[in-house]
């Protein structure tokens, strides 16, 4: 794991395990994928950024909130936040408040995003 990744879930154990969860089912169907962490976001790239794990905005709240890119709004109660960022091109954003919601449905919907990504 990235250092930059472990300073971003600083006292934060549950979102660190998440995060180790989701980087390691990630690297697992794509590892040749990119790998890079900031102070606000780990983001999963092969060509371009297919999807993001940060931190959710309220600092007190400790799980982790998946991002992904896709071609269309996917509609699920899951997705918290869907937005155009650009023409064809949504943003969904989903909270993982524990391990059971890295489930297949999740993990689906970041393959597709993989596959969106690597076809830009």
């Amino acid at each position: 794991m990235d250092i930059d990744a472990l300073f971003l879930f600083d006292g934060k154990p549950a979102a660190l395990e998440l995060y180790s969860q989701l980087e390691a089912q990630l690297l697992q169907q794509f590892p040749e994928m990119r790998i890079k962490a900031t102070k606000t976001q780990v983001s999963f790239a092969n060509r371009y950024i297919f999807a993001l794990a940060s931190r959710p905005k309220r600092k007190r709240d400790d799980h982790l909130v998946v991002s992904f890119g896709l071609g269309y709004e996917k509609h699920s109660p899951r997705i918290f936040c869907a937005s155009e960022a650009a023409r064809g091109r949504w943003t969904h954003h989903v909270a993982v408040h524990s391990p059971q919601d890295l489930d297949e449905e999740l993990m689906e919907w970041l393959r597709e995003a993989y596959a969106f990504s690597a076809a830009k």
